[in-house]
């Protein structure tokens, strides 16, 4: 089973690396990072940088496509050579996935036209501007599309699709041996939960909050 999940320049990490926990445990799971060409990928925040094996059009099988977000999702959502590779995958694979602001990338390749999706709170109306209806649910199955919301959420997502692709007890599994048990300090994951202080000082640190 080949797991594609294309970086590029600005990606979230645990966009990534969240989903890529889970799912490389699958079995006879091969999880591929691709990108334009093979080599070093920086992230948002610029280190540390992920290694790309492969390039995207050099792969001819894809059975799950993870596709990540972070601030260089928003600015790759006119770039036609990435949204043509996650097409082209998207048309190879059982699965195809995103995880925060990578539904960004979904949308505009055209993959997500009358579907219900879900990305970062932040991005919702560039999400619904390419056709999608954004929902604020943790995770979005639309027949084989799969949609995370914000970051930390690709776990989730990820365990999800497990249950589907082999069962319950492989997911429990999975879960257990990551120790995923989620049990946050504070109660202010989301915009209707968050308190107002911790809400403005955030929007004071634009442009983060626009660039997820």
């Amino acid at each position: 089973m080949r797991i594609v999940i294309p970086v590029f320049d600005g990606f979230t990490l645990l966009d990534a690396i969240g989903p890529y926990e889970v799912l490389h445990a699958l079995p006879d799971a091969e999880v591929v990072f691709a990108a334009e060409r093979p080599g070093p990928v920086r992230p948002d925040g610029g280190t540390p940088a992920l290694l790309a094996e492969a390039a995207l059009a050099e792969l001819d099988s894809c059975d799950i496509l993870v596709v990540p977000g972070g601030p260089g999702a928003r600015r790759r959502v006119d770039d036609e050579a990435l949204l043509e590779q996650i097409r082209r995958l998207h048309g190879l694979a059982r699965w195809t996935t995103s995880v925060c602001t990578g539904s960004l990338l979904l949308a505009a390749a055209g993959l997500l036209n009358g579907l219900e999706a879900t990305t970062h709170w932040s991005a919702a109306r560039i999400l619904e501007s390419y056709g999608a209806t954004y929902t604020p649910r943790r995770t979005v199955f639309q027949g084989s599309v799969v949609t995370a919301a914000g970051v930390s959420s690709g776990i989730d997502m990820a365990l999800a699709l497990v249950e589907r692709v082999a069962d319950r007890t492989h997911a429990e599994a999975l879960q257990l041996l990551i120790e995923y048990d989620p049990q946050p300090p504070f109660d202010a994951g989301a915009p209707h939960k968050a308190p107002q202080a911790a809400r403005d000082l955030l929007a004071a640190w634009r442009p983060y909050t626009a660039t997820r």
